[in-house]
């Protein structure tokens, strides 16, 4: 049986190797299950301490997707079985699944990833950690778990706070997707290259001098894949975050999250991308607009290892409560797109209601030894 992730060393030029990980799954879009979470920290742990190995390149089997997030279907079968917790494997997941992300935001080599296709959920997670990240004229990332009563985690609270204006808030309530151009103007990805171009960076790669300091091998990739960068950008679709700037910022200010959702599904608009935005809202969890609200709200000055421990905590009271298993039935299962969402409206959506999933639901944080 193939391995839903492959490992391989491949030689340089100068006798150095570059570690190279592939999510495979293709069947569905590289989603990342907890096997998949489990053999990529150890391959990259190992990887870390060999001092032969001088960087990694992540990247996705087949041509849609480096990935397109956790494997849903089987968080909800986790959250189903047990009614109110503990959900053994959605709150295991989680937990390493955030560690994955934090060591490769603190790795001591160069992180490559190859962002093409489908970016979503965990595959977020993974590119937005790396420190060389790479999109393409296909690259399409979205952060749709306000429609499955979720919440943009794997670091979402930290990068959707660092994002130009109220951009990330936007994102975060509307589920609406971006691309290259977006990416790179919210500070997800470094550059763009188109996807024939990939065999071109792999030659580029292993060619370079590499010397084994994470510093100097760092400015190497960046003055290589930069020369890329420049050739490919004039093919880079437009974007829609900067063109839109002032609107977004316009309906996403203040304190009050059902003001903001007032303005946007009030908005009168006719261009396809914030159509589909205003849609996202209007069909999410008004729980989970509201618990997204707050939890980018508490993240806003914490650190890393907060942000992780903080969404660990939400993640887990989530996984326990039946909301988020009635939205991934209505989308994903049985796709009635026809939520029974618990609290139909959010006006109705008590400050209460949402304080209960801020409480600690163990003595203590599994990632406090983060």
């Amino acid at each position: 049986m193939t391995s839903p992730v492959l490992f391989k060393s491949i030689a340089t030029a100068n006798g150095k190797f570059i570690g190279q990980a592939v999510l495979n799954v293709e069947g569905t879009l590289n989603s990342l299950t907890l096997e998949m979470v489990d053999l990529l920290s150890a391959q990259l742990a190992l990887w870390q301490s060999d001092d032969s190995i001088v960087a990694v390149l992540i990247r996705g089997a087949g041509e849609k997707a480096l990935c397109a997030g956790g494997d849903v279907q089987a968080l909800h079968h986790s959250a189903v079985s047990r009614p109110g917790g503990p959900c053994e494997y959605a709150e295991t997941f989680f937990e390493r699944e955030y560690r994955l992300d934090y060591l490769l935001h603190n790795y001591l080599k160069p992180t490559i990833v190859w962002g093409h296709g489908i970016v979503m959920g965990g595959g977020l997670g993974i590119l937005a950690a790396c420190n060389h990240r790479i999109v393409t004229e296909k690259t399409r990332i979205a952060m749709p778990e306000v429609t499955i009563a979720l919440f943009p985690d794997v670091g979402g609270s930290y990068f959707l706070n660092k994002m130009p204006g109220h951009c990330g808030r936007f994102l975060a309530l509307t589920a609406a997707s971006i691309n290259a151009a977006d990416s790179l103007y919210a500070g997800l990805a470094d550059y763009f290259i188109c996807h024939e171009q990939y065999g071109e960076l792999s030659e580029l790669l292993l060619q370079l001098p590499w010397s084994g300091d994470k510093v100097d091998d760092d400015r190497l990739v960046s003055r290589a894949v930069n020369e890329l960068h420049r050739t490919a950008i004039e093919h880079m679709p437009p974007g829609n975050l900067e063109s839109h700037q002032t609107q977004i910022d316009q309906l996403c200010v203040g304190d009050d999250v059902e003001m903001i959702a007032g303005r946007i599904t009030e908005l009168d608009a006719d261009e396809k991308w914030l159509l589909k935005a205003k849609s996202g809202l209007s069909g999410g969890s008004p729980l989970a607009i509201k618990w997204i609200f707050k939890q980018l709200n508490l993240t806003k000055n914490l650190s890393l290892k907060d942000i992780f421990r903080s969404e660990l905590l939400l993640g887990t009271n989530i996984m326990r409560h039946p909301e988020f298993a009635e939205g991934v039935r209505a989308l994903l299962i049985d796709k009635d797109q026809a939520p029974k969402w618990q609290i139909a409206e959010l006006s109705a959506v008590s400050e209460e209601a949402v304080a209960a999933f801020f409480k600690a639901p163990w003595p203590e944080n599994p990632l406090a030894d983060l």
